[in-house]
């Protein structure tokens, strides 16, 4: 039995298979569609789309697909935001939903830590985790924030 409905936004140049399957073996079901990469406009279409018709529970964006998840219509999904790339990508610069969580680590060489603690100082409802070794977020300590953070949103 599936423990919640993931929709997962990969990064840029990325098809998100590690986290996807990382979430896929925690018991979720994830469904992880092909975004654009070179066009913003298209991935924020597709996703909506995706989200339209699956009805996640959760929406988890990593980097450029971070950015995508906060540039889409999605109610009080919860968001789950790792490393998110918004002041590279989009025109939201705050999250208002309850129970939501960014991850990043602060060794992060690609999207500063800093946006994000900017992020999480402009935002309500939106719990700033500092964990990892790097951009990529696919270290044990990162995976268990993932984890903790899945738990907290989706039970």
């Amino acid at each position: 039995m599936s423990k919640g409905k993931v929709l997962f936004l990969h990064g840029l140049s990325s098809d998100g298979s590690a986290k996807s399957g990382f979430m896929r073996s925690l018991g979720y079901d994830v469904l992880t569609p092909n975004l654009s990469d070179w066009f913003f406009s298209k991935a924020i279409a597709q996703a909506q789309a995706v989200y339209d018709s699956f009805g996640p529970d959760v929406i988890v964006g990593s980097s450029r697909g971070g950015a995508v998840a906060m540039n889409l219509e999605s109610r009080d999904t919860p968001l789950i935001l790792l490393a998110p790339a918004w002041k590279q990508w989009g025109n939201v610069d705050r999250i208002t939903k309850p129970r939501s969580f960014v991850i990043h680590s602060m060794h992060d060489e690609i999207v500063p830590y800093d946006d994000s603690v900017s992020l999480w100082v402009s935002s309500t409802g939106l719990e700033l985790i500092c964990a990892g070794a790097d951009h990529r977020l696919n270290d044990a300590e990162a995976r268990g924030m993932l984890r903790f953070a899945l738990g907290q949103v989706v039970g």
